[in-house]
C-alpha cells in the first residue's frame, strides 16, 4: 500500500506539474496573442511610437525652445554618453549583454536579497529590456492582479524586443523613453533641464545622479531632495565600481561632490524669445478663418487671417499640408525640426536692453511719480467713474473672473473673492516676488508696470532676427508685435513724406513753415498745431520738415495730394490695418502693429521693395527630411530712386532732428535713419530705427491708453523707446561674430544726381519745439 500510495502521490505530482507547464505555456501563448489584453503587433514592435517634441532652432543654430506634450529628444546610440551607459548598466542590469530579455539570476537576487535580506543597493528584478516594455506599451496598473498580469506581458514583450531589435537598440530606445520629471522625458531632455548642457558632455557624477533619479523620478528629485538624491547617486557610483567602470579612488572621489544642479526648465514660458515661440505656434496652427469662429468686434482681424491663409505658407501649415501618411502634422508629437531666422544673440541682446531702460530707468521714474496718488498708474486726468470702469472691466477679464463665474458664484460672492488676499507669485524686474495680495490689488499691480515691445527685421530678406513682445512673458501674455496695435504718432509722417518724393519733390525742396487750414465735410474747418515756433513763418526744407517732426510742414504735403493717396500709399507699403482718409491721419491716429511699421520701414533700406516678416527657413521631419522651405514674400513698391530719398530723410532726423541724441548722447557714427513718435497725452513712444543691414522698431506704453507719464519731457518716444534701440544696436556692433558694424552704407542708385545739401540742414529746432513737435494734438482735435 506504501508503494502504491509513493506511486499515486508522484503520478499525482507529474501531473501537477505538466498542468503547470501547460498553464504557463498556455497563459504564455494567449498572453502574446493578446486574449488577455492589448500586445503590440510586430510591426508595432519594429516601429514603436514615441512622442518627440518639436525643436526651433535659431538661425545661428541654438536650440531657441520646444513644442511638447511630453519634452524628448532622441539621440542615436553613437551620440550616447559612456559615462551614461555604463551607470545605467551597472545599476539596472549588470547582465544586460547577457541575457534575452529576462535575468533569472537577477529574479533570484531580487527575492533572496532585496526582499528576504533588504539589500536595496542590490538592483531590481526587471531587465532593461523589460522596462522598455513596460514604457513602450503599458498604462499603469491599478490593482495587484493588472499589475501581475502586465508583469507577465512585460517578459513576452521583452523576449520579443531582444529578438527584433540589438543591445544597442534596445539601450537607445529606453533611454531616449525615459520619464524623469519637470517635463522631461528622454536622457537628452534631462540632461538639458537638470544640468544645462547636453547629454554627450554629461560627467560621470551626473551621469550617475540622472540614472539614479529613474528609479523614482518624483522620490529622487536633485531640487526638493538634494539630500536623498545625492546618497542614491553615490549608489549608482558604488555600482559603477564593482562593474570597473570607476577606480576606488575615483569614487572616494566623487561622491564627496555636490550634485552641481543647474536647472533649466523647458517649457512654454521661460527662455529666449518666449513671445516668439508662441506667435509661431499660433501661426503654425491655425485653422482655416471662418466668420462665425470670430466675435463681432473681431471683422478686421478675420480680414487680416483670411489674407494670411491664401498668402503665407506658414500661416496653418499644419493644417494645409499632410504627412504622407494622410495625417495633419502634429508640432508637439511629430518631432519636428523648425529653423526660425531668429538670431539668439540679437535676441540675448534685445531682451536686455529692454530690461535694462524699462526696467532699471523708466519705471523706478514711472512708479515716482505715481507714488501716492489716489487714481494711479492712471492720468491724473480721468475720473473717478473711469477709474473704476477700468479696473471693473480687468476684473471681468481675468480668468480667475471666468472660472468663478463659471463655476455659478454670484457677482457679489465674486468681488468678495477678488478683495480677499491670496499668496501669489508676482512680478518684479528683479526676479518674481512670493508675496500675499488680493487679486484685486494684482490688478492695480500689473496695470503699473510700463510695456515694450520690439521687432528687429533684416530689410533685404525680411528674416526677423529679434521679436520681444512685452517685458516678460510668465506675467503679461499679451504680445504687443503681432496682436496689440496702438496710435503710432509722428512714426507715420515718412509715409507721408513718400508719397511727396514718389510724385517728384526732394528733400531739399522749401516750402512755407506756416498752419495749413483743412475744410471738413462737416462744413468745419481744422488747423493742426505745432506746440513750439522754432522757424515760424520761414521758408524750410522738408527734410527739415521730417527732421524736427514739424506738423506744419506734413500738414503741407497732405494739401498737395489728399488723404486718400496717403491711405494708398501705406497700404502699398505693406500695412494692412484699416484707417480712415481723413486730414488728421498725418499727425498719426490709425492704429497700426509694429509689425507692420517695421516691414513698411524695411522698403527704404530694401531700395523700394517691401518685404514681409519670415519666421521661419526651413521645416524638417523627425528623420531629417525637409518638408517645407519658405522664402521672403516680396513686392516692389517704389522706385530705387524714391527709397533713397526717404533714407536721406530720415537720416535728417537723427542727424539734426529728433533722434539726434543717437548722436551726441549714445556715440553713434554709422548711417542711421529712424523716426520717433509720441501720441496724443504721450501715452505711446516709438522709435523706428533703419540701417543699411537691419530695421528695428520699438514700442513703449502701458497696458492702457490712460496709464502714462503726465510731462512730455519723460512720455516721448525720443526719451521711451529709442535708448532701447540704443543699446541694443551697441551690442550689435560691438559683436565681432555678427556681420553688422558701424561701417555699412546705404547704396546709392546708379546715376543719381539730386542735390542732397539742403541749406537748412544744419538748423536745428529748439529742445521745446522738438520735444512738442513729435506729438499729436489733443484728442478733441482729431477729425
Amino acid at each position: 500500500m506504501a508503494q502504491g500510495g509513493l506511486k499515486k502521490t508522484l503520478r499525482w505530482l507529474y501531473g501537477l506539474f505538466i498542468g503547470a507547464v501547460v498553464f504557463v505555456v498556455l497563459l504564455f501563448f494567449l498572453i502574446s496573442k493578446g486574449a488577455l489584453g492589448f500586445m503590440p503587433s510586430f510591426e508595432e514592435l519594429e516601429n514603436p511610437k514615441s512622442n518627440l517634441a518639436t525643436i526651433l532652432y535659431s538661425s545661428d543654430q541654438e536650440v531657441l525652445g520646444k513644442f511638447f506634450h511630453e519634452n524628448r529628444t532622441n539621440v542615436n546610440y553613437n551620440d550616447l554618453n559612456p559615462n551614461v551607459i555604463n551607470a545605467l548598466i551597472a545599476t539596472e542590469d549588470i547582465r544586460f549583454y547577457k541575457h534575452s530579455g529576462i535575468d533569472s539570476r537577477g529574479l533570484a537576487r531580487v527575492l533572496f536579497r532585496t526582499i528576504l535580506m533588504g539589500e536595496k543597493s542590490s538592483g531590481g528584478g526587471s531587465t532593461i529590456t523589460q522596462q522598455l516594455a513596460k514604457l513602450l506599451f503599458h498604462d499603469p496598473a491599478s490593482n495587484l492582479w493588472q499589475r501581475s498580469l502586465q508583469k507577465l506581458k512585460e517578459w513576452v514583450i521583452a523576449v520579443k524586443l531582444e529578438r527584433s531589435y540589438t543591445k544597442p537598440e534596445i539601450l537607445t530606445m529606453y533611454l531616449n523613453k525615459a520619464p524623469f520629471i519637470y517635463g522631461a522625458y528622454g536622457i537628452e531632455s534631462a540632461a538639458h533641464t537638470f544640468f544645462s548642457k547636453p547629454m554627450d558632455s554629461i560627467r560621470v557624477e551626473e551621469a550617475a545622479t540622472l540614472i539614479g533619479m529613474l528609479q523614482n523620478p518624483s522620490l529622487y528629485n536633485p531640487l526638493r531632495r538634494p539630500d536623498i538624491t545625492q546618497n542614491r547617486r553615490n549608489i549608482v557610483l558604488s555600482q559603477m565600481q564593482k562593474a570597473s567602470h570607476i577606480t576606488p579612488e575615483e569614487f572616494d572621489s566623487l561622491k564627496t561632490l555636490p550634485l552641481n544642479i543647474r536647472f533649466q526648465r523647458d517649457d512654454h514660458i521661460h527662455g529666449l524669445a518666449p513671445y516668439f515661440r508662441e506667435h509661431l505656434r499660433l501661426k503654425l496652427s491655425a485653422e482655416k478663418p471662418e466668420r462665425e469662429n470670430y466675435a463681432s468686434w473681431q471683422e478686421q482681424q478675420f480680414i487680416e487671417d483670411s489674407i494670411a491663409w491664401l498668402e503665407d505658407p506658414l500661416f496653418g501649415w499644419t493644417n494645409k499640408n499632410l504627412k504622407a501618411d494622410g495625417t495633419k502634422y502634429n508640432i508637439y508629437s511629430d518631432g519636428l525640426k523648425i529653423y526660425t531666422t531668429i538670431d539668439s544673440r540679437l535676441q540675448t541682446y534685445a531682451e536686455n536692453a529692454v530690461k535694462q531702460h524699462i526696467g532699471e530707468e523708466i519705471q523706478p521714474l514711472f512708479f515716482k511719480e505715481k507714488e501716492g496718488r489716489s487714481r494711479a498708474p492712471f492720468t491724473s486726468k480721468i475720473t473717478q467713474e473711469q477709474y473704476e470702469n477700468i479696473i471693473d472691466r480687468a476684473m471681468r477679464n481675468s480668468d480667475r473672473y471666468r472660472n468663478l463665474k463659471n463655476a455659478g458664484f454670484s457677482t457679489d460672492s465674486i468681488r468678495q473673492a477678488f478683495e480677499e488676499p491670496v499668496e501669489m507669485e508676482v512680478f518684479s524686474w528683479q526676479g518674481n516676488i512670493d508675496t500675499v495680495m488680493s487679486p484685486l490689488d494684482s490688478i492695480h499691480y500689473y496695470k503699473s508696470f510700463l510695456r515694450a515691445s520690439l521687432l528687429s527685421m533684416d530689410p533685404q530678406s525680411g528674416h526677423v532676427k529679434a521679436y520681444i513682445g512685452g517685458p516678460n512673458y510668465q506675467h503679461f501674455k499679451y504680445d504687443m508685435v503681432s496682436q496689440g496695435k496702438r496710435q503710432v504718432g509722428s512714426t507715420i509722417k515718412p509715409f507721408v513724406y513718400t508719397l511727396a518724393m514718389q510724385e517728384g519733390l526732394t528733400p531739399c525742396d522749401m516750402v512755407p513753415n506756416i498752419p495749413q487750414t483743412f475744410n471738413l465735410i462737416t462744413g468745419q474747418t481744422w488747423t493742426p498745431r505745432n506746440s513750439g515756433s522754432s522757424r515760424a513763418g520761414e521758408m524750410v526744407s522738408l527734410k527739415w520738415g521730417l527732421a524736427n517732426s514739424n506738423n506744419n510742414i506734413t500738414a503741407w504735403i497732405l494739401k498737395q495730394f489728399n488723404p486718400q493717396a496717403v491711405v494708398n500709399i501705406i497700404h502699398d507699403l505693406g500695412i494692412q490695418s484699416p484707417m480712415d482718409p481723413v486730414p488728421s491721419i498725418v499727425l498719426g491716429v490709425p492704429e497700426f502693429g509694429l509689425d507692420e511699421m517695421v516691414s513698411g520701414y524695411c522698403t527704404y533700406a530694401n531700395k523700394g521693395v517691401n518685404v514681409k516678416p519670415l519666421l521661419v527657413t526651413r521645416i524638417e521631419d523627425r528623420y531629417g527630411n525637409v518638408v517645407a522651405n519658405f522664402s521672403p514674400r516680396k513686392e516692389e513698391v517704389l522706385s530705387e530712386e524714391t527709397a533713397y530719398l526717404m533714407i536721406n530723410l530720415l537720416e535728417g532726423v537723427i542727424n539734426q532732428g529728433t533722434g539726434r541724441r543717437l548722436r551726441f548722447r549714445y556715440q553713434f557714427d554709422a548711417q542711421i535713419g529712424g523716426k520717433t513718435g509720441t501720441t496724443q497725452n504721450h501715452s505711446d513712444g516709438w522709435f523706428m530705427g533703419v540701417t543699411p543691414n537691419l530695421v528695428t522698431g520699438v514700442w513703449v506704453g502701458g497696458e492702457d491708453r490712460d496709464i502714462h507719464f503726465d510731462n512730455i519731457g519723460m512720455g516721448q518716444g525720443a526719451n521711451t523707446a529709442l535708448p532701447i534701440w540704443a543699446l541694443y544696436m551697441n551690442k550689435v556692433y560691438e559683436d565681432e561674430e555678427i556681420p553688422i558694424t558701424q561701417e555699412d552704407k546705404f547704396e546709392e542708385p546708379v546715376n543719381f544726381n539730386i542735390n542732397l545739401d539742403c541749406p537748412d540742414e544744419n538748423i536745428t529746432a529748439d529742445e521745446e519745439a522738438l520735444e512738442g513737435g513729435d506729438s499729436i494734438v489733443p484728442e478733441d482735435e482729431f477729425f
